[in-house]
């Protein structure tokens, strides 16, 4: 199942998203791979942080739960939750990807 194109209510505002969208690796022209979708990747973290279902209860339209736990494991290894929450909310903050 494919998630509909669209922002749904619990994704990512616009405004935050044009914030952080920057400073997230996997993008063209950038050292490593080229990430097939950051947005409903950061999307499917949002969700399964704010359910706090297991990573394998992510609905399939977020992608394969697997992917997007090890996608997880590394950013938060990098410390790129840290510079992504700062950025969308403009100041330090106490959460970590």
């Amino acid at each position: 199942m494919k998630r509909k194109e669209g922002i749904h209510r619990n994704d990512i505002s616009d405004e935050a998203w044009e914030r952080i969208k920057d400073l997230l690796p996997g993008q063209e022209g950038k050292h490593g791979g080229v990430a097939k979708d950051n947005r409903l990747f950061i999307n499917a973290v949002a969700w399964q942080t704010r359910t706090g279902a297991p990573w394998r209860d992510i609905p399939p339209e977020f992608g394969n739960w697997n992917s997007i736990h090890k996608r997880f494991c590394r950013w938060r290894d990098k410390g790129i939750g840290k510079t992504l929450a700062d950025a969308a909310i403009g100041e330090p903050a106490g959460i970590s990807l």
